[in-house]
């Protein structure tokens, strides 16, 4: 099977390119396979501290293979052949490591969902979005109706949903779909940058435990949330971590945080 997606981990940072260029990184079965597998292989690796996502040559990833798609008969179709990997388009989400977006170019229908379950985007200004599903006789897939108003409010997602209209990376930075938006040459640069400064300065199991309360407190109250940041507080307080950032800053030298315990979830 081809390499249609490519893996380098220098410093601590992963970086992951959907490597389909000459289809603007469209997505396939084999394409959602290798990268699961190797996100999946990442969070377990302890030499690999945060990933990032981008495509390669001018697209980020622009949806579906609809090449591959027109040969298969649509009654045929079951949850097994939509997830081959067995594994959601949100896996991202699910991972202990922070996963850095990217977008070097068109995110579409799927591709765009993809980005949106990493935990930061960076973006081309050139870039262009669309969610597209309206436009091919499809409704909100893979959890993007959960997602995408989180990220940009109702309004605005209902907007982009129902239209499937176009939006370049200038108003995706406006409205908040991606936080970072840059020349497109310097968009995966900047990524790496911002990962490497994450990889060599941030507790691994802060970034950790930070990333499960974000997700979780989406679908919490208050108080719940409160009290179980009380208790994972106190529960710092008694690790290498919290001494090793205590120390390191009074000493005024970078700190030296040891990779992410596998028990941390």
């Amino acid at each position: 099977m081809a390499d249609v997606v490519l893996a380098e981990n220098t410093d601590g940072v992963l970086l992951l390119t959907l490597n389909r260029p000459d289809r603007l990184n469209a997505w396939t079965p084999a394409m959602e396979e290798q990268l699961f597998a190797a996100l999946e292989a990442a969070d377990e690796d302890p030499s690999v501290r945060v990933i990032v996502l981008t495509g390669a040559g001018r697209g980020f990833c622009a949806g579906a293979d609809l090449t591959a798609l027109g040969a298969v008969d649509p009654s045929a179709i079951t949850e097994a052949d939509i997830h081959p990997s067995g594994k959601p388009v949100s896996f991202a989400l699910s991972l202990r490591k922070p996963v850095i977006a990217a977008i070097n170019g068109a995110a579409a229908g799927i591709g765009l969902v993809l980005a949106l379950y990493c935990d930061v985007r960076f973006a081309a200004e050139n870039a262009k979005f669309t969610t597209s599903f309206s436009q091919r006789g499809l409704i909100a897939e893979h959890g993007i109706a959960w997602v995408l108003p989180r990220v940009v409010g109702v309004s605005r997602a209902m907007d982009l949903l129902l239209s499937s209209r176009i939006l370049l990376g200038d108003e995706a930075g406006r409205i908040g779909l991606v936080d970072h938006v840059l020349p497109v040459d310097e968009v995966l640069p900047a990524a790496l940058a911002y990962a490497r400064d994450l990889a060599a300065t941030c507790s691994p199991r802060s970034m950790a435990v930070i990333k499960r309360q974000v997700y979780a407190a989406l679908e919490a109250d208050l108080d719940s949330a409160r009290r179980e940041s009380v208790a994972l507080m106190l529960a710092s307080f008694t690790q290498d971590d919290f001494r090793e950032g205590v120390r390191s800053h009074l000493e005024k030298r970078p700190p030296n945080f040891p990779p992410l315990d596998p028990d941390t979830v």
